[in-house]
């Protein structure tokens, strides 16, 4: 059995997250994931969390496609030791050195990294600013279109 690891926040679940969930399962026959601890997720993005940990954890744990869930601070090498994983399966914007880092640790490990790609037009942060824009109560296509019919 192939099993694939990936992680992130999971703010805002959308359908751009549940691509990513999909194309992981396309590299593997388990699909584990990792959903970013409130306490750490605060520190990077303070104004993303609309759910607890367990509210998004739990969100994920439901999906068919998904295997198996846990709660992580911050992605690291000991993280990676304690997952029982063959694929690593990345976001296309996760870059940069800690990414960089784990990424190494994967290939010294005989690990495999792929690269996903993003749903076009979809994000956290487009959905979080559209809420900012809407009235409480109604739809942005409502507002945008002046209240209604």
């Amino acid at each position: 059995m192939k099993k694939v690891l990936t992680f992130g926040v999971f703010d805002y679940f959308h359908l751009g997250h549940l691509n990513l969930l999909r194309q992981c399962r396309e590299h593997g026959d388990y699909l584990i994931v990792g959903v970013q601890s409130d306490e750490y997720a605060a520190k990077c993005k303070p104004e993303a969390l609309l759910y607890t940990q367990e509210e998004r954890a739990g969100m994920i744990r439901a999906l068919r496609i998904v295997d198996e869930v846990f709660i992580y601070d911050m992605l690291c090498e000991d993280v990676m030791e304690r997952a029982e994983f063959d694929v690593l399966a990345l976001g296309e914007d996760h870059i940069g050195e800690r990414f960089t880092v784990i990424e190494n640790w994967c290939r010294a490990h005989g690990k495999e990294v792929v690269r996903l790609r993003r749903t076009p037009g979809i994000s956290s942060t487009a959905i979080r600013e559209a809420m900012k824009r809407t009235e409480p109560g109604k739809a942005p296509a409502e507002q945008d279109a002046g209240g209604g019919r």
